[in-house]
C-alpha cells in the first residue's frame, strides 16, 4: 500500500449542456500533472461524486461515460498519465451511483488507469494506524442509497436533482448572465428559492423597474425609524419636532420633495404589511415546521445537526475499529477538520464553485450571492510515529461575476480559512472517544 494519501472530492464533472463545463478542469489537470512527478509512493483518493452522473437526464447507462470522455478527453488523458506513477482509486457518492451499478464500469475506467472500487467505504494503513474513507451519503436521510449497487434504486435527493439541477444546465444559456448552471453550488438547498430572488433582482429584471424601485427599498429601513420617531413625537416620549414638521424636508426643495414621496409611499406599503402580518405569519410558522420535517430548513441548527450525524458515524467507527486515526468524509461541500483528542474526522470539500451569501449593508434588499473556489486536497502520511494532515488550497480566483449594483451593496471581506495548514495527531492511544467535539472554524 501507498506511503502517502492525496484525498479529494465532490467535483461533479458533467451533466445536461451547460453542466458539462467544468470551471476547474484546467487546475485538476496541473494538479494530477503534478502528482505525476512525485517520487513519493503515494495514493490519490477520489472520495465520491467525480462524475455528475444525476446530472445527466436525456442519457442513460454508460451513454452517460461516453459524454464525460467526449467532452473533457484531456482530462481523461491525464487521468491515464497519472494513474501510471500513481495510484488512483475512485469509490462511488450518491451523484455518480451508478458507477456501483454498471460492471462495466470498472473496465471503462481502468482503461485510463483509474481504479473504482465500487464499494461504501475504505480502509488504508498509515503507519500503526488505519484511514476510514467514505463519501458519507448514508448519513444523509434525503440522499441515502437505498440499495447500493441498484442504478435504479435512487433516494429523494436523486429526484430533486434530476427535475431541478438537470433541467438548470438546460436553461441556463436562457439567462442574461447564465446563472442557473451554479444551481449545484448553493448549499443548503433551501437557500435555492433565495438565490434565485437574488438573481432575479440583479440580474434579470427589467433595469428599469430595479432602479426605479431601488430608492424605496434603500430607503425602507430609514422610513422604519422615521415612522418610530414621529410615533413617539406624538406621544410625547421625544421632545422633538425633527420628524413630524412637514416644512423640514422641504427647505432642501427637490431632493426633500423626493425623498417625502418615498417614505410616504414606503409607509403605505408598511401599513399593507402590517394588515397582512397576522396571517403571513401563521403561514410562515407552518412552512418553517413542514422545512424542518423535511430537514432542508437553512439554519446553523440544521447546519450543525447535520454535521452531528457524522461526528456519530466517525464515533461509531472508532469505537469498533480502534487503529482508525481519521474517518473523512466529503458529500456536504464544507471543508473541515474536526479533532477528538488524537483523532481526527476530515470534509474533503468541493471544487464546485460556492457561495457566500451576504446581506446587503442598509435597506430591505434580496442577499448578494458572492461566488468563491476553495479547490482544497488533504495529503496524509506518517511521521516519526504521527499522522501528519496536510491541508493545501490550490489558489483559484473566481470571475468577476458580481454586477456594479452588487459590488456597491456589500462590503468586502477575506473568507476565514477553515482547516488548519498542518494537524498533527500524536501516537498515544485516546482513552476515551466520547469527549465533546469542538467544530474547526468555518
Amino acid at each position: 500500500m501507498a506511503e502517502v494519501y492525496y484525498v479529494i472530492s465532490d467535483l461533479h464533472i458533467g451533466g445536461d449542456e451547460e453542466l458539462q463545463e467544468c470551471a476547474f478542469e484546467s487546475e485538476l489537470i496541473e494538479f494530477l500533472q503534478t502528482l505525476a512527478t512525485t517520487d513519493e509512493d503515494a495514493e490519490l483518493v477520489i472520495n465520491g461524486d467525480l462524475f455528475g452522473l444525476w446530472e445527466f437526464t436525456e442519457l442513460t447507462g454508460l451513454a452517460k461515460f461516453d459524454a464525460l470522455v467526449e467532452h473533457h478527453p484531456d482530462l481523461f488523458e491525464q487521468f491515464r498519465r497519472t494513474g501510471e506513477t500513481v495510484d488512483i482509486t475512485l469509490i462511488p457518492g450518491n451523484h455518480d451511483a451508478e458507477l456501483a451499478g454498471y460492471p462495466e464500469y470498472v473496465d471503462r475506467l481502468a482503461a485510463y488507469n483509474v481504479d473504482l472500487q465500487p464499494e461504501l467505504h475504505l480502509v488504508r494503513p498509515v503507519g500503526s494506524k488505519r484511514l476510514w474513507i467514505e463519501h458519507g451519503m448514508q448519513e444523509d436521510p434525503n440522499n441515502r442509497l437505498p440499495q447500493f449497487g441498484n442504478p435504479f434504486a435512487n433516494p429523494l435527493g436523486y429526484f430533486v436533482n434530476r427535475h431541478v439541477t438537470g433541467k438548470a444546465g438546460q436553461l441556463s444559456k436562457r439567462g442574461r448572465y447564465n446563472w442557473l448552471k451554479d444551481i449545484q453550488s448553493v448549499t443548503p438547498l433551501a437557500d435555492i428559492p433565495a438565490w434565485m430572488i437574488s438573481n432575479y433582482y440583479y440580474r434579470e429584471m427589467s433595469p428599469f423597474l430595479r432602479y426605479a424601485s431601488l430608492p424605496f427599498l434603500l430607503l425602507f429601513n430609514l422610513t422604519l425609524l422615521w415612522v418610530v420617531g414621529a410615533t413617539l413625537e406624538r406621544v410625547g416620549l421625544l421632545r422633538t419636532s425633527v420628524f413630524t414638521d412637514a416644512a423640514l424636508l422641504g427647505q432642501f426643495g427637490i431632493v426633500g420633495d423626493v425623498f417625502s414621496l418615498v417614505l410616504f409611499i414606503n409607509f403605505v406599503v408598511m401599513g399593507l404589511l402590517v394588515a397582512l402580518a397576522i396571517p403571513a405569519f401563521v403561514l410562515a410558522r407552518d412552512v418553517r415546521q413542514t422545512l424542518r420535517r423535511f430537514g432542508i430548513l437553512s439554519t446553523e441548527t440544521v447546519v450543525e445537526e447535520e454535521d452531528a450525524h457524522y461526528v456519530d458515524a466517525a464515533l461509531d467507527v472508532f469505537a469498533s475499529t480502534p487503529d482508525v486515526v481519521a474517518f473523512i468524509y466529503g458529500h456536504t461541500h464544507r471543508p473541515s477538520l474536526r479533532r477528538i483528542q488524537n483523532r481526527a474526522i476530515v470534509n474533503t470539500g468541493t471544487w464546485l464553485k460556492r457561495f457566500d451569501r451576504v446581506p446587503v449593508r442598509f435597506g430591505l434588499l434580496p442577499p448578494v450571492y458572492r461566488p468563491a473556489y476553495c479547490l482544497n486536497y488533504f495529503r496524509i502520511h506518517e511521521s516519526a510515529g504521527r499522522v501528519v494532515i496536510d491541508y493545501e488550497v490550490i489558489e483559484k480566483t473566481a470571475p468577476p461575476e458580481l454586477t456594479l449594483l452588487q459590488r456597491l451593496l456589500v462590503s468586502r471581506h477575506t473568507p476565514a480559512t477553515p482547516v488548519p495548514p498542518r494537524t498533527v495527531l500524536e501516537p498515544d492511544e485516546p482513552r476515551t472517544v466520547s469527549a465533546p467535539v469542538t467544530p474547526a472554524p468555518r
